[in-house]
């Protein structure tokens, strides 16, 4: 018998409005899944849950299971969540339960922060799982409404690392460039995509690894040439034209400085901002060019949940410099760009 330690479970989080199609994704997901094995674990069946005949049920305090006929596994969580992660990772290194990977769907009106920090903060979930990403289902046809009215809406979007639009076929071309702006705005480092198509259904929904320590901060480059996050054009012109509303609760700030940078000051910069602010930063991550370093040290984290590690060498024909990308509620743009920039400068 094979006594070393299986290893850590991968996770996606699965987020998104009520009616934005998760179920009908995971679905899609499952029937492509191959010879991988899924765990899906949802916080209860619906009326419409996922498909497949019901094999096998072995009750349990925290989950109800569900063996499907391709090999994957649908979870229904009836309790606390950490207890049943533990639970089911505790069936699967008895070899009763074997699954590769697990899909946590969030329901509809749920935030995403609690689930996510679970993974960080519990110490039994956290030894036996790792966490990939979070991927936010948006419904371009009740997008702007549920944004303007609903405050978990926009967090759901603010706390992605991809965005999938559902229901393009439903509206205008410019309908969905409208509402893709908007999300920029919100989100400004998460890829915004339609779902993806059956052929690449697995590689653009897996293996996505938004929560390691690497040196790769995906940014809207396109959109951040053109605007501030913050909706003003660079090099001056009018403002793009935005729908009421679309002044989100949940907004993007990316902070950039050329050259090396105290690890002290930074340091204290972070810390600070963190203690101040870090309730309304839902997520962020930073890569910095610390002074007599020739390492970049990057940090990510989910509101006071912070990581640091230090990446890869800069290279010689790389002018070394630090970036964060901020994604939060109600930033105050000014104060945190002039904090920054005196951690930077010394000033």
């Amino acid at each position: 018998m094979n006594s070393e330690p299986l290893p850590p479970i991968p996770v996606t989080i699965l987020s998104g409005f009520l009616g934005a199609g998760k179920t009908t994704l995971l679905n899609r997901l499952l029937a492509h899944a191959g010879k991988l094995r899924i765990a899906v674990v949802e916080n209860e069946f619906g009326a419409v849950g996922i498909d497949g005949g019901l094999i096998a049920a072995n009750e349990k305090p925290a989950v109800t299971v569900v063996e499907l006929a391709n090999g994957c596994v649908c979870c229904s969580v009836r309790g606390e969540m950490s207890r049943a992660l533990v639970d089911l990772a505790d069936r699967r290194d008895a070899g009763t339960l074997p699954f590769d990977r697990l899909i946590l769907e969030t329901t509809g009106l749920a935030d995403p922060a609690p689930v996510a920090q679970a993974f960080f903060v519990d110490e039994g979930v956290r030894e036996r799982y790792i966490l990939d990403g979070i991927l936010t289902l948006v419904d371009v046809v009740h997008a702007d409404e549920q944004l303007n009215r609903h405050r978990v809406a926009v967090a759901q979007v603010g706390f992605a690392d991809r965005l999938l639009l559902t229901k393009t076929d439903l509206v205008d071309h410019s309908v969905v460039e409208a509402l893709s702006e908007r999300l920029r705005r919100i989100n400004i480092r998460a890829p915004i995509a339609p779902s993806p198509g059956d052929a690449d259904i697995l590689a653009q929904l897996l293996d996505l690894k938004a929560f390691f320590l690497d040196d790769l901060l995906e940014i809207d480059n396109g959109f951040f040439a053109g605007h501030h996050p913050d909706g003003r054009r660079r090099g001056g012109g009018d403002p793009p034209t935005t729908e009421p509303g679309a002044d989100d609760d949940v907004s993007s700030l990316v902070l950039r400085h050329t050259g090396p940078v105290d690890l002290e000051r930074i340091g204290s910069f972070v810390e600070n901002l963190l203690a101040a602010k870090g309730n309304d930063m839902l997520r962020y991550k930073g890569i910095l060019a610390i002074r007599d370093k020739p390492e970049r040290l990057i940090f990510q984290g989910v509101h006071k949940i912070t990581g640091f590690d230090y990446g890869r060498a800069w290279t010689a024909d790389e002018t070394p410099e630090s970036v964060v990308v901020i994604i939060g509620r109600r930033l105050d743009r000014a104060e945190i760009e002039a904090a920054f920039q005196a951690a930077c400068t010394g000033a």
